[in-house]
């Protein structure tokens, strides 16, 4: 019979570990020495086996004792995921909800899905978290969103299709990539200004895009790299939604390259953790599915 060592016992026996030692562990757990003992002791004998060792003042683990310690902190994890999720469904609605959005994503779309949102969710508050290429990835890994919406599901995620984004390759309609009265080639790139958005992503960098011209200019921001492309500093590609008024009204013209002038984009919307979801995150989520529907 499976000797019945409780939850308590091994979150006292891992506190004994990362503390280094019983009296650490019972001023960390507001607990008093001897129950911290006493739990370790307890499951040590169910167990059968020696975890600890007390060498001087310090407890160290048995060879034993590595082991447990490896497997019970994946029972730890799975007993906070689970009371997390039960949480999450006895409150109901979240007070915050955190959504990372790529910036090439419309916002013709996104604000009025928001709009909704503060109609059918008046009591939640919502942090935008604007990214750029592997910001959102990290966002998602380190639990900083609750969704996003993303170019790139990252590993160990699942992610459902929201958005097919066009880019078009433009400059100024003076930049002298425009005068050549022939198709532009990959050479003829490479020998002008690139403009890109930086990577707000701190761990892993991506250079998404990049010819590897001979001059490239980073900004910060969608925005700025449009106005900079209107102002003639360079080209660059651009999510089509973003730039269809400066096309409409001849600020921006598409330079008619020899091939890849236009480059499509599948956009994800990606749960950091679908069951521990609340009811408000779910409700903005299908309020963008919703929207994108027929688009």
């Amino acid at each position: 019979m499976f000797p019945k060592v409780t939850l308590e016992q091994w979150r006292m026996f891992h506190a004994v570990v990362e503390h280094g030692g019983y009296v650490q562990a019972a001023e960390a757990l507001h607990k008093s020495q001897s129950a911290i003992n006493h739990a370790v002791q307890k499951l040590q004998s169910l167990l059968g086996v020696q975890v600890l060792e007390v060498k001087g003042r310090k407890a160290e683990l048995t060879p034993e004792g590595e082991v447990l310690l490896r497997r019970s902190a994946l029972l730890l994890e799975d007993a906070a995921h689970i009371e997390k999720i039960a949480e999450t469904l006895s409150k109901g609605e979240e007070p915050i909800v955190r959504v990372a959005v790529e910036v090439i994503f419309p916002n013709e779309i996104l604000l009025p899905c928001l709009n909704e949102f503060s109609s059918l969710c008046p009591n939640t508050r919502v942090e935008l978290l604007e990214t750029v290429l592997s910001g959102t990835e990290e966002l998602l890994i380190t639990g900083g969103t609750d969704i996003a919406i993303t170019a790139r599901v990252p590993s160990g995620f699942l992610g459902e299709p929201v958005y097919n984004l066009e880019f078009v390759a433009v400059t100024h309609p003076d930049h002298p990539l425009q005068q050549l009265e022939r198709q532009v080639t990959l050479h003829d790139l490479r020998q002008y200004r690139q403009l890109v958005v930086r990577d707000s992503g701190i761990q892993r960098k991506w250079d998404a895009g990049w010819l590897g011209t001979e001059h490239r200019w980073t900004v910060s921001n969608m925005s700025t790299s449009i106005e900079a492309v209107c102002e003639g500093l360079g080209f660059a590609w651009l999510p089509k939604p973003k730039i269809e008024r400066q096309l409409n009204e001849g600020e921006l013209k598409p330079l008619p390259l020899e091939e890849g002038g236009v480059r499509r984009v599948e956009l994800y919307l990606v749960y950091a953790d679908k069951d521990s979801t609340g009811v408000a995150a779910k409700t903005l989520a299908e309020l963008i599915f919703s929207a994108t529907e027929n688009r």
